[in-house]
């Protein structure tokens, strides 16, 4: 179990992690629960997080696949989607689950984002983004999601094709969960509601956009 853990209500903020050790995207969430080895976190919609841009402006959708992971990104402030997540993020397990629901609280489903776990800090998560993901709507017909763009990462050497495979794997497992109806497709959490109160969890100020 980690050393580290979190109290209900604190912030801490998942980093996402590039490969050369830089930093990428930046999200605080609000902790729910941790128990030292399985973080629940809250990211309502509107929060400020730090996002990632390509070096020519350009966000990365707008990019030709073959660029996505060849051009630099650079940090940028931005916001949240207009959905809500709770996560459930593990310790060295290659994934982390999101419930998604909109802003007035409605469930939508599930989005299962495949990660390679690095840790935690005493600030928060630490994880390197698998590109490739899962998708899981209320019912559990779950289906892969961008799988062109895993393929691109490998190409461009962001992924090894043994991380891709184990990154697939991981997402199998899930599936078959979803397709059973079982943790953590089970109903659980899927009427969550934050405490009445809460702000949004906020980043620090700092100019170099930094959470140790």
């Amino acid at each position: 179990m980690s050393t580290v853990r979190w109290r209900p209500g604190q912030t801490v903020v998942q980093r996402f992690v590039r490969p050369d050790g830089s930093v990428g995207q930046r999200h605080p969430l609000r902790v729910i629960a941790d128990d030292g080895r399985s973080l629940v976190g809250w990211l309502p919609a509107g929060t400020e997080i730090v996002g990632s841009r390509l070096a020519d402006g350009r966000a990365m959708r707008d990019a030709p696949l073959a660029e996505r992971f060849t051009v630099p990104r650079v940090p940028v402030r931005d916001h949240w989607r207009d959905q809500s997540t709770l996560r459930l993020i593990p310790e060295d397990i290659w994934s982390s689950v999101w419930w998604f629901f909109t802003a007035e609280g409605e469930f939508l489903g599930w989005y299962v984002n495949l990660e390679i776990p690095l840790g935690r800090r005493a600030g928060g998560p630490d994880r390197i983004d698998g590109v490739l993901d899962v998708v899981v709507p209320p019912g559990g017909r779950w289906r892969w999601k961008d799988e062109d763009e895993a393929a691109a990462a490998v190409r461009a050497g962001r992924l090894t094709a043994d991380q891709l495979a184990r990154l697939r794997a991981e997402g199998e497992r899930l599936g078959a969960l979803a397709e059973e109806g079982t943790f953590p497709f089970d109903g659980t959490w899927t009427g969550f509601r934050p405490e009445p109160g809460w702000p949004a969890p906020r980043l620090r100020d700092s100019p170099d956009l930094q959470d140790r």
